[in-house]
C-alpha cells in the first residue's frame, strides 16, 4: 500500500515523539512491502512564530491532499501564546479549525490497561484490571464551535451549544458499528435531565439504536459516568458522547493507565482521518529525551488499523507491549529508568523488524541497558 502522510509534529515534545511514531511506520514499510511517504508541516505556536498563524493556508492544503495526518502536539506555554485569554492568535485555534477544514466530526479513543503497569494507575488493581473501552467523542459541534458573545465591559459571556439531529446520527453509526466489533454495549452520556441538546441526542441515539438490535444501549448522565469511570470502569464497552463531555470523560479515562503517555486517539470525518497522542505538549520536557512516546506510537497503529492494516497495527502493539514488558519505558512509567525517548522508539522499531531474533531481545541485558538495539 502507498500512502501520503503530513506530519505535523507541532510543539514541545511533538517533534520527538512523532520521530518515534515514523520509525515504526517506517519499520513496517519495511517489514510488509509498503511505501509511505512523509510530509512535514507547520502547526501551533511554531507556525505562529513564523508564519504568523496557528494552520498556515500551507500546512492545511498539505493536509487536504494527503491520505492521513500524523499530529504531534500544539502549545509551547509561552504566555503570550497559550495563557493569555486576550490573544487573538492561540496554538488551539489551529487543532480547532483542522477539525473543521477536514470534517473530523468523531473523534475515537481506545482506553485499555496494560497487566505490568497497573501499579502506576491511582485505582486499584482490583479496580481496573480488564479495563478495555472506547470512547466516541462528537468533534465539530456543540459548545466549543457555538455562537460566543462577550460584552464590551467583559463582565458577561456566553456560548451557545447547538446540535443538529444529523451531526448526532452519523457519530452515533460508528459507535455502534464498533460495538459490534466488541462486546456490543454503548452507553450514551448526557445532562437529559437539564439540557434541551442532550434530550435531543437522546431521541436521535435511540431512534439510531433501532438498526442496532444486537446492541445494548444504556443512558448515564455526565456527572455520574465521570464516577463511575473510577468506581467501576470495566462496565464500559463504547461510550458516545457529545464535544464537551467526551472532552473531560476521555482525560479523565487516561489517568486508569497511570500516564496519560500512553494513550492515543483517531479523529474521522468522510473522507479524512487524522491520529495523535492526547497528552499535552509538555514544554518542560523538551529536547530532554524523557517523553513517553508510546502515545505517539499507539496513534501510528491507528492509522494502520484505519487503512485495514490489522496485521501490521497488531504488531506495533506487540511492539509496545514487549518494551513495555522489558522496562523499556520512559521516567513516567519508572523514575529509575536508563531509557528515554528515542530508546523506547528504538527497541519499538526494532523489534517490528526483529521480531523472531531473540537475541536482540534478551531480556537481562534489556533491563540493564546494554541491548544491541538501543
Amino acid at each position: 500500500m502507498n500512502l501520503k502522510i503530513a506530519v505535523l509534529s507541532g510543539d514541545g515534545i511533538g517533534p520527538e515523539v512523532v520521530l518515534q511514531a515514523k520509525k515504526a511506520l517506517y519499520a513496517i514499510s519495511v517489514m510488509f512491502d509498503h511505501e509511505f511517504i512523509f510530509e512535514d508541516a507547520l502547526i501551533g505556536a511554531v507556525a505562529i512564530d513564523k508564519a504568523g498563524v496557528a494552520l498556515p493556508e500551507q500546512t492545511l492544503n498539505l493536509c487536504l491532499n494527503t491520505d492521513a495526518v500524523l499530529l504531534g502536539t500544539v502549545g509551547d506555554g509561552n504566555p503570550k501564546h497559550d495563557n493569555n485569554p486576550d490573544a487573538q492568535k492561540r496554538p488551539s485555534q489551529a487543532v480547532l479549525k483542522l477539525r473543521k477544514e477536514l470534517g473530523l466530526f468523531a473523534n475515537k479513543r481506545p482506553i485499555r490497561t496494560y497487566s505490568t503497569l497497573m501499579h502506576s494507575s491511582p485505582l486499584k488493581r482490583e479496580i481496573i484490571e480488564g479495563t478495555d473501552f472506547i470512547v466516541f467523542r462528537e468533534l465539530t459541534g456543540g459548545i466549543y464551535f457555538s455562537d460566543k458573545t462577550l460584552n464590551e465591559a467583559k463582565t458577561k459571556a456566553s456560548d451557545v451549544c447547538e446540535y443538529s439531529e444529523e451531526e448526532i446520527t452519523r457519530i452515533t453509526h460508528l459507535a455502534f458499528k464498533s460495538a459490534q466489533k466488541r462486546r456490543n454495549k454503548v452507553t450514551m452520556v448526557d445532562k437529559a435531565n437539564v439540557l434541551e441538546t442532550s434530550r435531543l441526542w437522546r431521541n436521535v441515539v435511540q431512534k439510531v439504536a433501532h438498526d442496532y438490535p444486537d446492541v445494548e444501549l444504556n443512558f448515564l448522565f455526565v456527572d455520574t459516568a465521570a464516577m463511575q469511570l473510577v468506581l467501576n470502569p470495566k462496565q464500559f464497552d463504547v461510550i458516545l458522547t457529545e464535544n464537551l463531555f467526551g472532552d473531560i470523560l476521555s482525560d479523565e479515562a487516561s489517568a486508569i493507565t497511570g500516564s496519560i503517555g500512553l494513550l492515543a486517539s483517531a479523529s474521522f470525518g468522510t473522507t479524512k482521518a487524522l491520529f495523535e497522542p492526547i497528552h499535552k505538549s509538555f514544554p518542560q520536557a523538551k529536547d530532554k529525551n524523557i517523553a513517553n512516546p508510546i502515545a505517539s506510537i499507539v496513534s501510528a497503529a491507528m492509522l494502520l488499523e484505519h487503512f485495514g492494516l490489522t496485521e501490521e497495527a497488531k504488531l506495533v502493539h506487540e511492539a509496545i507491549e514487549k518494551a513495555i514488558e522489558y522496562n523499556v519505558v520512559t521516567i513516567d512509567l519508572n523514575p529509575g529508568t536508563s531509557f528515554g525517548t528515542n530508546e523506547v522508539g528504538e527497541f519499538v522499531s526494532n523489534f517490528i523488524l526483529n521480531k523472531d531474533d531473540l537475541l536482540y531481545f534478551n531480556n537481562d541485558n534489556v533491563h540493564i541497558g546494554q541491548s544491541t538495539i538501543v
